[in-house]
C-alpha cells in the first residue's frame, strides 16, 4: 500500500473512533442524567449500538492496512457483526424494557402515556 493510502485510512480509522467514543460517552451521560429505568434503556440501547458501530469501522479500517489482510473478508465480518448488532441491541432492550414493565417497575412521574398498560386493559 502506499503511504497515502495508509494515511488516510489512519485518519478514517481516528474518525470513526471519535464517533463510536462520542456515542459511547453520551450513552453514559443518559444513564446518569435520564429521569427512570425506560429513559436510560433507550440511552443505553442506542448509545451502544452506534458506540459499537463506530469502534468496529475503525477496526475495519485499521486492520485493513495490515500486510496480509484480506479485505474483503475484514469488511465482511464486521459488517455481519453491526447488522447484529442493530438487531440485538433494540431487540433486548425491548425484551428487558417489557420484563421491567410486567414487574412494576416505577415510570417517571412526568410520562405522559403507558401504551402497553392501556392495551392490558
Amino acid at each position: 500500500m502506499h503511504e497515502t493510502t495508509i494515511m488516510v485510512l489512519d485518519l478514517l480509522t481516528v474518525a470513526a473512533l471519535l464517533f463510536g467514543l462520542f456515542f459511547m460517552a453520551l450513552a453514559a451521560v443518559g444513564l446518569c442524567r435520564l429521569p427512570d429505568f425506560y429513559h436510560r434503556m433507550h440511552a443505553a440501547s442506542k448509545g451502544v449500538t452506534l458506540g459499537v458501530t463506530g469502534l468496529l469501522i475503525a477496526a475495519m479500517f485499521n486492520l485493513s492496512t495490515h500486510q496480509d489482510a484480506t479485505v474483503v473478508n475484514i469488511v465482511a465480518k464486521v459488517a455481519l457483526v453491526i447488522i447484529f448488532q442493530f438487531v440485538a441491541n433494540p431487540v433486548g432492550a425491548h425484551v428487558l424494557a417489557k420484563a421491567a414493565h410486567l414487574d412494576g417497575c416505577p415510570k417517571w412521574e412526568g410520562t405522559l402515556s403507558d401504551e402497553l398498560d392501556e392495551d392490558r386493559h
